[in-house]
């Protein structure tokens, strides 16, 4: 085993341990009341608050993923909190302000506030759009919006939403979210990146405590590039799209479709956006080739997508994952991979090949 070890730095070989978080119940007056243990707690960086490994990002009950009605983002929302997600990942842009709405009333209906731990983002909104978005006052106004639609006194944790790099790198934004937090408007704050430059960047800068990156089997680059230097730094990794945009599911045919709104059609090739955010960054008959590929290496029983959730976990760095939901199945399915023993030595080092042989020269957009 050690020589694998030297291979796989970082990863978790045996099962994994650590503080479990509790689930909760919903009563009939629609408040929670905790039940059982039931999820793996990891510790976020420097803030040193526990959260649930399984978190759930809520850009698909925003918008851009096809039509989500409004009752069944609230029931994604509460099947989470149930099964002991302790994180919501959500973005002022996501559905124009509409992700950060639900889950406002969300928890105000639920009294469940106390036992989450809410992150959003900001830099992408239109009003009035970059490179407007990046001064003192509209930071301010954004957050302060964001506030609002959350309910929230504090945000747990506000991130630059993959703003330009050099906009980035001038350092101002940080400085003006750090007013923001010596104001008690936030808590803690963070940048969501495309490439690992902006990633090492942000790991170098005293507040930032946390980093926001595209990581999965078919993105492998920032366990080599990064996740020593933010366990360093105190740096918590949250990990968006460990899925690629469902690829990694196993589900999709070069046949499959997607609704004129659903970032999956419009911007498979980047017209709208980083292409990296759809599909990993690679063209879509490519990604579902791919995905073919690996289906031989699932476990017999197991389905596809808790399989690529459970390796995101196996690394060490990773403080929590993001996986989003459509429907309250989806939902059960992200948490369940939380409870799946590590994946075996052999099979890491064989999905490492897979990626490097196969993969790495297909991706496209910053990374």
């Amino acid at each position: 085993m050690c020589h694998l070890r030297a291979l796989l730095p970082g990863v978790i070989l045996g099962r994994a341990g650590g503080d479990r978080a509790g689930s909760f119940a919903l009563l009939r007056n629609g408040r929670f009341r905790p039940q059982s243990a039931s999820m793996n707690n990891r510790i976020f960086g420097k803030t040193g608050r526990a959260v649930g490994e399984v978190g759930l990002g809520t850009w698909q009950i925003g918008g851009n993923w096809g039509d989500v009605p409004d009752e069944t983002g609230r029931a994604v929302l509460r099947t989470a909190c149930e099964l002991g997600t302790t994180f919501f990942d959500t973005a002022d842009v996501y559905g124009d302000g509409r992700s950060e709405t639900l889950i406002g009333k969300f928890l105000k209906e639920t009294g469940a506030r106390d036992r989450l731990f809410i992150a959003t983002k900001l830099g992408r909104r239109g009003d009035p759009g970059w490179p407007g978005n990046f001064t003192r006052a509209v930071v301010r106004q954004h957050t302060e919006d964001s506030l609002r639609r959350l309910g929230l006194d504090a945000l747990d944790l506000t991130q630059l939403h993959c703003v330009p790099p050099d906009v980035l790198m001038r350092g101002e934004l940080f400085g003006w979210l750090d007013e923001l937090k010596q104001e008690g408007k936030i808590k803690a704050y963070g940048a969501s990146v495309e490439a690992m430059h902006e990633a090492l960047w942000c790991c170098a800068q005293p507040g930032c405590a946390s980093l926001q990156i595209i990581f999965s089997i078919f993105r492998q680059k920032p366990i080599h590039a990064l996740f020593d230097r933010a366990r360093a730094s105190g740096v918590a990794l949250i990990v968006r799209l460990p899925l690629a945009s469902g690829l990694l599911g196993g589900k999709m045919t070069q046949a499959t479709k997607f609704p004129a709104e659903d970032h999956r059609n419009f911007n498979r090739d980047g017209a709208a956006f980083n292409v990296g955010e759809t599909f990993a960054g690679l063209p879509f008959a490519k990604g579902v080739e791919l995905a073919d590929g690996l289906k031989p290496a699932v476990p017999v029983g197991l389905a596809m997508s808790e399989w690529a959730l459970r390796w995101c976990l196996d690394f060490e760095a990773v403080s929590v994952i993001i996986p989003g939901a459509k429907n309250p199945e989806q939902t059960r399915a992200n948490i369940r991979a939380g409870a799946l023993a590590p994946l075996g030595a052999t099979q890491h080092v064989q999905l490492a090949a897979f990626y490097e042989q196969q993969v790495a020269a297909h991706i496209r957009g910053p990374y």
